[in-house]
């Protein structure tokens, strides 16, 4: 199976595919992110390909997206892209709704995804503010329950509603606000708090979050944290 990595900006990824009889060269075009120098392994589950033919050369031109309830966003260009932390961070959410035998993922398991992902400014907000991984893992436990031990969770969980409601309201959030640039982890932050009744805003004011933190942390919605190596 190939593997696609994202290094650093501009975005220029190659990878081949080794056969028996001939090989294969496969160019790879990836939308500009906000995540600069850190390496991001995505599944083929995760990307949209759209494969042309030239003679013996195969183009394909990948575009990353996360699950929606509105099948017309799926295809429309005007639909804005989601960050590579966003995107990141909903990759370990399903991972950590895994790793606790859950059938699906939830606002929860959305939550502990920032967290582990940790680079963005809404996973250092969390932290600046005592909300960690393991005390979200813990007080998830607590409010959900164990799962049974002989459970086995699919290898991606799907969402639950309320958790595709975060995903919907952030592409409308960013849509509304009428700016440029990626779904920052931020708007999915703020999703998962405008979700009342879901597990995940209840463990946020568990922890003291509240509106007014939601509003503090609103200042930077369109911005994140520039990582740079030199």
């Amino acid at each position: 199976m190939a593997t696609h990595r994202i290094s650093s900006l501009p975005i220029a990824i190659s990878t081949s595919l080794s056969l028996p009889s001939k090989r294969r060269d496969y160019r790879l075009a990836l939308p500009f992110t906000s995540l600069y120098g850190t390496r991001l392994l995505l599944k083929p589950s995760n990307l949209s390909c759209f494969v042309t033919k030239h003679h013996s050369s195969t183009t394909a031109t990948v575009s990353l997206s996360l699950p929606t309830a509105k099948p017309e966003r799926a295809t429309s260009e005007k639909s804005p892209i989601w960050s590579a932390r966003s995107i990141k961070s909903f990759a370990m959410a399903e991972l950590e709704a895994r790793k606790l035998k859950y059938p699906n993922t939830g606002t929860e398991a959305l939550l502990m995804g920032i967290l582990v992902e940790g680079t963005s400014h809404a996973a250092k907000f969390l932290r600046a503010n005592g909300i960690t991984l393991f005390k979200v893992r813990e007080e998830t436990v607590n409010l959900l329950g164990k799962s049974d031990m002989y459970f086995f969770s699919p290898e991606h969980p799907p969402l639950t509603e309320q958790a595709q409601k975060v995903l919907d309201w952030a592409v409308d959030e960013k849509l509304k606000s009428g700016e440029s640039g990626e779904i920052t982890t931020t708007y999915l932050l703020l999703g998962i708090w405008s979700q009342k009744e879901s597990a995940g805003h209840k463990i946020l004011a568990t922890f003291g979050f509240n509106d007014e933190k939601a509003k503090e942390l609103a200042k930077f919605l369109n911005n994140d944290i520039v990582l740079n190596y030199k």
